[in-house]
This record gives structure tokens, sequence and C-alpha cells, in this order.
């Protein structure tokens, strides 16, 4: 090994004008201070003027990181001649003469740079420039110039903005970058993707708030710079695709980061759509694309490549991919069963490095079971697989001890299953972990507390949390509260909390921004559709049935064909029945009729449509109140409702202990009912 050391140091040379010299010997004599010497050895041996000799030699210095020596050495060399030799040259369009002393000029301004003489450097940056800029002020570069004296002016053209945030003049550094991209400096797309790519950068991570460029030709101007950023990364992206750069990875890590960061993640599945193919391989690009759609809320697509790409001639065991794909299949009762199995495959294959990701596949595994057993049409089943699920998370609290949302989904979990003392603990670990920075975790509390029946503590917890919360985002902590204020048989009060409620969402709809639409404000925070539907109920449950007529229309003219709306409207009718005796029954069961066909899954039109069917005709129609009922609490296991009606089915078909059974499971899940399902917190 040494001595192939040995011949490549000798058989290093240094050649000009047909001559060579061994570098190993010019070294040996910069080595011991010899400059001299070394200088006549390459002006006798290879004919070489005494600026060309200084230029080699301080090259040779500058090449071996001997900086300090390399800038003395350039320091005896007149640059202002060479500086208006590269003009004339520009100027007649011909090639530089000498280019190693052109070269010399870009080596001494990067000593400089390395050696902190910034301002030095910049000073000498913009004397290049400005001396390019004379020659063609109003033209081009044209392309017979000399290919390296180009490089070198391209390199100083890039160097400059560098150098300003060196010095920490971060508007210079921006214009510097401007300049460079909108002058005529003849640059390579090479030079002006790796300008682009700097300025992308600095734009997006240096936390300097930049104006925007100037343009006067009519042309798009980005109003920030996470809009100008993404602008130029796209362009470098486009000139790869069009084959007039180089592939550089870094280009759609930045993008990546950056379309994430804006949840523009549509646009970035494009962009690794249009890749050509090569640049990823396809499994890669799959997965990435699944990502970019899960993150815009496409599923059905996210899933649909995972699928390809978790194919037992694929990756079947890509633990990321498994994970995705499963928790995918976690949102989705119907797709629960097949996320089980994803989960399963993380769990057994997450072992070496990968084994900190068992955690996290216990806890899909648990998500997706429970989500399995609410389309499980077998009550011995779902409730085996409800325990299940329970088991997971309990298992994934242990290897994730510190997981802030794997609290919260143990919490829901223990709550729905009626635990309430576990339940709370959780939630307030939960509110611990996350410094009650998370409205679920507000909620959650409060939720459990309702069920406790400690509706004085959920109202002191809902105050704190409005308190802590931003306007627009108080909505559901309002219908939270109004809730309560009826738990605590206080109507008027939540009355007024609706009316609050409202006044919000028209307050909103005016705010500055992109305009509403539908019955949905920005962000999903104030939902007009639900709190007409609230203050709908309340005003029937108070037995002002015009009101309630009122707030049902209110609410029909924002969404005409809304599940809620309808049965809304078939509770309001059934109401009005039972405590004024107006109308008929039938009337209202047909406008639960078409909140059931427009929902099929809608529980509560469900339990109202049986308990109308009992009314009509209890006794021939107890059959089909009995399978609705039913169907609810496979959808709603803990449903009081569901229980206290089946309870009635099975009375009229002399089944008395089962109708025992139905309503004493009415009457425990009551004691531990919250204002809200526990539901709706997933």
């Amino acid at each position: 090994m040494e001595s192939d050391k040995n011949e490549r140091e000798t058989s290093r040379e240094v050649c000009a004008n047909g001559n060579s010299i061994n570098a190993a010997e010019l070294e040996a004599k910069l080595d011991a201070g010899n400059v001299q010497e070394a200088e006549t050895a390459l002006r006798d041996g290879l004919s070489l003027s005494s600026e060309e000799a200084k230029a080699v030699l301080g090259k040779l210095e500058y090449q071996r990181g001997n900086v300090e020596n390399a800038l003395q050495v350039f320091d005896g060399i007149d640059l202002q001649p060479i500086i208006q030799q590269l003009q004339t040259s520009l100027s007649e369009k011909g090639p530089v003469k000498n280019a190693l002393l052109f070269e010399v000029v870009y080596l001494r301004i990067k000593c400089l740079q390395k050696l902190d003489k910034c301002t030095e450097a910049i000073d000498e940056c913009k004397s290049v420039l400005d001396a390019v800029e004379k020659t063609y002020g109003q033209g081009t570069f044209d392309t017979q110039v000399d290919n390296k004296s180009q490089e070198i002016a391209s390199r100083v053209v890039e160097l400059l903005p560098e150098l300003w945030k060196q010095v920490g003049r971060y508007d210079e550094a921006l214009s510097a970058y401007r300049n460079a991209l909108l002058s005529q400096w003849n640059l390579d797309n090479e030079f002006v993707a790796r300008i682009q790519k700097a300025l992308a950068v600095f734009l997006l991570y240096s936390e300097v708030e930049a104006s925007p460029p100037n343009k006067t030709d009519g042309s798009y101007v980005p109003k920030s710079n996470l809009e100008e950023a993404i602008l130029l990364l796209m362009i470098i992206l486009r000139n790869f695709i069009l084959g007039k750069i180089k592939w550089d990875p870094s280009v759609m890590e930045h993008l990546t980061f950056t379309l994430s960061t804006c949840g523009q993640t549509s646009i970035l599945a494009k962009q690794f759509e249009e890749l050509i193919p090569g640049v990823y391989h396809r499994i890669d690009r799959w997965n990435f694309i699944a990502m970019c759609n899960c993150g815009a809320g496409e599923n059905k697509s996210a899933l649909n490549l995972l699928r390809m790409s978790l194919h037992k001639h694929e990756r079947p065991n890509d633990l990321i991919a498994l994970l995705l794909a499963a928790k995918i299949c976690s949102e989705d009762p119907h797709l629960g069963a097949e996320g089980v199995g994803y989960a399963q495959r993380v769990i057994n294959n997450a072992r070496g490095l990968d084994e900190h990701l068992k955690g996290v596949g216990l806890r899909m595994l648990g998500l997706c079971l429970g989500k399995q057993a609410r389309v499980c049409s077998s009550d011995h089943e779902r409730s085996n697989l409800q325990s299940r699920a329970l088991q997971s998370l309990e298992k994934a609290i242990r290897l994730e001890q510190n997981n802030a949302d794997l609290i919260f989904e143990l919490a829901i979990q223990y709550a729905m299953h009626r635990n309430l003392t576990v339940a709370l603990s959780c939630a307030k670990q939960f509110f611990d972990k996350t410094g009650g920075s998370t409205l679920k975790g507000w909620r959650l509390l409060a939720l459990v507390l309702s069920a406790q029946k400690r509706f004085a503590e959920a109202e002191v917890v809902t105050d704190a949390a409005v308190d802590e919360t931003a306007k627009w985002e108080q909505g559901p902590l309002l219908r939270l509260k109004a809730k309560l204020k009826i738990s605590q048989l206080r109507p008027m009060d939540a009355i007024e909390i609706y009316r609050y409620l409202l006044a919000l969402v028209q307050a909103q709809r005016k705010a500055p921004g992109p305009p509403k639409q539908g019955s949905q404000v920005e962000d999903d925070k104030i939902n007009e559709l639900e709190v007409w539907h609230g203050l709908a109920n309340l005003y029937a449950s108070l037995s002002h049935w015009k009101d309630a007529e009122i707030c049902l229309q209110k609410a029909k003219e924002l969404k005409e064909y809304s599940p809620a709306t309808t049965h809304a409207e078939g509770k309001n009718k059934s109401l009005s029945i039972l405590f004024e005796g107006r109308g008929e029954h039938l009337e209202a069961l047909i406008a639960t009729l078409n909140a059931v066909l427009l929902e099929p899954n809608y529980v509560p039109s469900k339990i109202l449509m049986a308990s109308l069917i009992l009314k009509i005709d209890f006794i021939s129609a107890a059959p089909v109140a009995r399978c609705l009922l039913c169907d609810a609490l496979r959808i709603e296991p803990t449903n009081r409702m569901a229980w206290y009606y089946l309870g009635l089915t099975h009375k009229a078909d002399g089944r008395i202990s089962d109708a025992a059974d139905c309503f004493q499971a009415a009457s425990l899940l009551e004691e531990s009912d919250p204002i809200e399902g526990f539901s709706s917190m997933i």
C-alpha cells in the first residue's frame, strides 16, 4: 500500500507548453520555504512567465489546503491587467489569452473567504462583475467565449451571495441571488440550477422575510418566501424533466418539506408522478405518492398504491408502507380487517433496528380491531374484537409510555368501555403531556367528567378551554358548554350560547380571507349546520315547535339533504305529536325514513324510527323495530336509548327476562352517559 502511495505521488506532474515537472519536487521546495526556487523551476521547466509561475504555485498551495500561503503567492500577482484582459476578450468575442491567470482572481477570492476576509472578497467579486457588466451591459456573453473563462465568471456570480450571507448582510445576499438569475451572465443550466436552489434554501430556512422581487412585465410575483421557494424548486425540477440539468435529489427533499409544511401534498404527488422512470425505484415512487395522497385526504388512491407496493412479489414487509396502510384502514370500519393484517405484519417483522416500531404496530392493531368491531354482525365476535383492541393498546403503551396520541386513544377506548376512572386518569395524563395545547384534550376531559355526572367541573374545564382557545376555534367547546347547561336544567343559558355561536359564524363569514362555503367556515371550527340542529333540538325539548321548525328550515337552507336535518325534522314532529297531539305519527315516520335512506348508519334515525314503529303498531311491528335497534347497537353498542327500546320490543314479544336485561343495560349506560358520544372524538 505504501509503495502504491509513493508511486502516485511521484507520478503527479504539472504540465504546460508541452513540458512537465514533478509536482512532488515543487511541493518539497514550498514546504522548505523556497518559494523563489519553486517559481524558477516552473519558469525554466515549463517556459512560463513570472506571473504564470506564481499562479501555478498559488493554485498548488490552495489545492493542498495551505490557504494563507496561497494568498501570499497570489498577492504577488497584479490582477488589474488580468481583469482588463477579460474585458477585451469578451468585447472581441474571443478566448482569454491565459485562462490560468484569470482563475487566480477566483482562487484569491476563495482564499479571502476561507480566511474570513469576506469584505475584501466581496469587493473583488464586485470588481470582476462590474467589468463584465460594463462590457455587456446591453447584451449577453457570446457562446464563443473561452469555456474556462466563462466557468470562472459564473463561479464568481455564484459566490457573491454566499459572501454577503457570511457577513450577515441578508438583503444584499438576496439582491445578489436575484441579480445572478435575472442578469444576462450567460450562465449554463447547471449554474442557474445551483443558484436557484441556494436561493430557495435561503428563503426557506434563513428566517429572513424577504421582499418580493420587482416585476414590471406583468409576470407572476410570489407573495411570500414560501411561494418563491416553491416556484424556484419546481422550475429546477421541470428543467431536470426536460433533460436540461442533472438530477439533484436534495431538490425533491426541499420540495417535499415545503409542500408538506403548507399542506399541498397533492401538488407534491403530481411532481413525483411527472418524474421520469428510473429516478426512484418504482416501489419507492408508489410509497412516496401514497404518502402524498394520504396527506391530501385521498386515502383510497393511497391504499391502492400501497397494496401494489406490499404485494408478495414486491416489498411485502416494508414496515413504513405497512404502517401507513394500517393507518388508512384504521379510519374506515369496512377496512378494519385488512388493517389488522397490515398491523400484525409490522409486529411480526419489527426486529433488530426496527424493533422500536413494534409499539406503533400494536397501536395500529388496536385501532383497526376497534374499527373492525363496529361492522361485526355477531355480538360475541364484536365483544372479542373490542377486548383485543384494548389489549393491543395496553401493550403498546407499555412500549411507548410517553406517546401522547396513544394515551389519548387509550383514554377513549376506556371511556367507550365505560371504565371512566381509568379513562379520566388517561385524559389527565394526556392533558399533562400536551400542556393543554390541544382542543381535543380539553374536550375529552370535559366529556369524561360529564359521563361521571360532574357537570359543574366539566363546565369549569370547558370555560378554561374557551379562555385558552382562539375565537374562531371555540365552536366545539361552546356547543359542549350549551349541552352542559341543558344537563344542568338551564336551557335559556344554552339558547344564549347557541345565539352567540351563530353570531360568531356571521362574523367569521365577514372576516377578511378566503370566502367560506356552505355550512362550514374555515378549518371546520364552527359548523353552522350543527348549531342550527342543536338549537332546533333544544326548542323541541321545550315544546317551542315553531322555533324548532324555523331552525330546521335554516339548516335545510344550508344543506337540503342532510340525515341530521331530516332526523331532527322527524324528531320534532314526533315530539309535537307526543306533547300537543297535533299531526300524525306517519308524517314523523316518513321524515325519519328519509333520514335512514340518506345515511343508513345514522344511529339516531334508526332509534327514532324504531320508536315510531312501536307507537304506530306496538305488537305486529316489534320484529321490524328490533331489527333496526340491533343494527343501531351494532354501530353504537353503548347507546342507552337503543337498549331501552330493544327492551320494549322484547317485552312486547313476552320475553320478560331479555327485556329486563336490556332495561338494566340502558339504566347502567344512562349513569355513565356523556353529553356527547365518545365516538365523536375519533
